[in-house]
């Protein structure tokens, strides 16, 4: 299926440009953070994760939009991802769930995309120099009004705050044994849903709760969420941490990882290109087992930094050997850097939820 949208281009920090067709919000100009995701499917979730909040995403499988939107599969109802790259996008989609075009949704949440750029060259790009800023904008403008607007703007550092709920929300399973509180830096709604599946009970805080508010809740344990942008910025949530600690049984994911391992005095440093696909191998260094993961983040946790930090590596990216998991079982405190609710995407680490469910047990 050919695409025929507004004639659009993107602008890359060194200059080079890559013409197509805009789909989706097709007015104006944006600079985003440039990325890449290689998974084949689950664009609407991709599109959908806050932790994509300001940043374009390269798709590296070519077709998308041939599956459309439905209503069950956002991780979000108000998407902040900044925009699409693609190869060949299809506004034709065929399937029996499809209620919209991605085209119609992108458009109504004003998020931008371009199709017909050569997304393998891009990948290949942004992987040898690393990601950047980018701008999509009309094609007649000129490369040196682009560059000047990529030099003036600076990317926000407030995602956090942006996509976290604004007020504490009630997750009620009727004759749970548990009842956690969450906070939400981002959080996917799969998360809720897999905690729902195993009939605990959640109260969602915003990303800037206090220690006295989850004290007055007296939960059962304490989940941490994904999210997007740098953990150092994220203070309040690193002083919670340090606060609860050895206090309830704790579990994060994602930037929930990272934000654990600053509070308990470990660093984090940002990758070179990050970790965006749904096949990540990750060695469980317990269980001597190999898992097959979804990600989706731009920190990783310095492991020397670790030391005198009463936290060990559980698992180890097998790529490029990076932490994907540190642990205290003094202080009742595990993490991962990958997404075990991944949906879709492989299900190898949803047993992570069982282990905070054990740890909640022991207590």
């Amino acid at each position: 299926m050919i695409y025929r949208g507004k004639e659009r281009k993107l602008i890359m920090s060194d200059g080079s440009e890559y013409y197509g067709e805009g789909f989706g919000e097709d007015e104006g100009s944006r600079v985003c953070e440039l990325v890449f995701n290689t998974s084949p499917v689950g664009y609407q979730e991709i599109l959908s994760d806050p932790s994509y909040t300001d940043q374009f995403v390269i798709m590296a499988y070519p077709l998308i939009g041939n599956y459309g939107i439905n209503y069950d599969d956002y991780e979000t109802r108000y998407p902040t991802t900044g925009g699409f790259v693609v190869r060949d996008y299809n506004d034709k989609p065929s399937n029996f769930r499809s209620k919209k075009t991605l085209s119609e949704t992108m458009k109504e949440m004003n998020i931008f995309g371009i199709s017909g750029p050569d997304t393998r060259e891009l990948v290949r790009k942004v992987r040898n120099e690393g990601t950047g800023k980018a701008l999509i904008t009309d094609a007649g403008m000129p490369v040196k009004e682009g560059l000047k607007l990529l030099n003036e703007s600076e990317l926000p550092r407030d995602g956090v705050s942006r996509v976290s709920r604004k007020q504490r929300e009630n997750y009620i399973f009727m004759g749970a044994k548990y009842h956690i509180a969450a906070i939400d830096f981002g959080m996917k709604e799969n998360i809720i849903r897999s905690f729902i599946k195993r009939e605990c009970s959640i109260t969602v805080f915003p990303w800037n709760a206090s220690e006295r508010e989850i004290e007055a809740m007296r939960p059962d344990g304490v989940f941490l969420s994904n999210g997007p942008g740098d953990p150092t910025d994220v203070k309040e949530a690193i002083e919670l941490v340090r606060q609860l600690r050895g206090r309830y049984p704790i579990f994060g994911i994602c930037l929930g990882h990272q934000i654990i391992s600053l509070a308990c005095g470990a660093k984090t440093y940002k990758l070179k290109f990050g970790h965006r696909g749904g096949n990540h191998p990750v060695k469980n260094l317990i269980t001597g087992k190999i898992e097959i993961t979804s990600q989706n983040h731009s920190y990783a946790v310095d492991e020397i930094s670790l030391c005198n930090t009463g936290l060990s590596v559980t698992h180890r990216n097998l790529l490029d050997n990076t932490v994907e998991g540190v642990m205290s079982e003094k202080d009742r405190i595990f993490c991962v850097q990958y997404h075990p609710e991944s949906s879709p995407g492989p299900h190898d680490s949803s047993y992570l939820f069982n282990e905070f469910i054990k740890l909640m047990d022991k207590r």
